[in-house]
């Protein structure tokens, strides 16, 4: 078996839809394919007829946007095999899409106004099947216009980040909560790449909320951040996932799917 438990399609701030992410999985020898797409999970009983297809299994997740308040850090919870109705995580993750909506829409006018030149159709075209715009998409339409090279370029980090023309965060789930909301809804709650934002202090608390585990492998983790989280996968009784993290053209980096894949000892919790 070979699964990769983390990744986005075009439903999130992925590039490729949903069927050529499957196809991609398969042709790099996927058999088990976790779709966490951020804040929604649209689309999933879709994808998972279309993996019996293409003989992929793909595990039903989604990664919720969330926030550890007493850390004062962004915090993301993944979470799997939950019931696909989900009435709990789309009572959570709703208003996160609302504000980022909002706040994209924002953004775009804020850039329009300074004299960048962007169509907001072309936009809404490479967001219409998240139905959401993510930054990706506005980088995008940068890249198309020729401002940039590429989505995670100078550019990127000038306009959104710390005093950055389009800087400015969204309210988000209150991390504690999203634990809770996976597992009103019946499925696995893991803290997703705990070494990204360093957010270790954490774990105690969402284990006491109901965290099943944390992902082990991911393309921000070095040897320390395993050893830490091997360490507290013993202290706590966690599982241990892992993935590639892929969002296609949108990714940080040319990691593709299946080049980071999961502990294989933890497989049969995901199955």
């Amino acid at each position: 078996m070979k699964a990769d438990l983390h990744v986005h399609t075009d439903i999130s701030d992925g590039s490729f839809d949903t069927v050529d992410t499957i196809k991609l999985a398969k042709s790099q020898g996927v058999t088990h394919l976790g779709i966490v797409n951020h804040d929604t999970i649209r689309g999933l009983k879709e994808a998972m007829a279309l993996g019996q297809k293409h003989k992929v299994q793909v595990i039903p997740g989604v990664e919720i946007s969330a926030y550890d308040h007493k850390l004062k850090k962004k915090i993301h919870i993944l979470g799997y095999n939950f019931d696909l109705e989900g009435k709990a995580i789309k009572r959570l993750c709703e208003p996160i899409l609302e504000a980022r909506q909002q706040n994209a829409t924002r953004q775009i006018n804020l850039l329009i106004q300074h004299g960048y030149t962007i169509d907001p159709k072309a936009i809404f075209k490479l967001a219409q099947n998240s139905m959401i715009i993510y930054k990706q998409h506005i980088m995008a339409e940068l890249i198309r216009q020729q401002y940039t090279d590429n989505i995670y370029s100078e550019l990127y980090y000038s306009l959104f980040k710390n005093d950055g023309l389009c800087a400015g965060e969204i309210s988000y789930a209150d991390a504690a909560d999203a634990v809770r909301a996976i597992k009103a809804d019946g499925g696995l709650a893991i803290l997703a790449h705990p070494g990204q934002s360093q957010v270790y202090e954490s774990v105690a608390e969402l284990v006491a909320a109901g965290l099943d585990g944390i992902e082990l492998i991911h393309e921000c983790h070095n040897d320390e951040d395993h050893r830490r989280i091997k360490a507290l996968q013993q202290k706590h009784g966690l599982l241990l996932t892992g993935g590639s993290d892929f969002h296609g053209e949108y990714g940080s980096t040319s990691i593709k799917i299946g080049d980071l894949t999961a502990p294989e000892e933890f497989l049969r919790y995901f199955a």
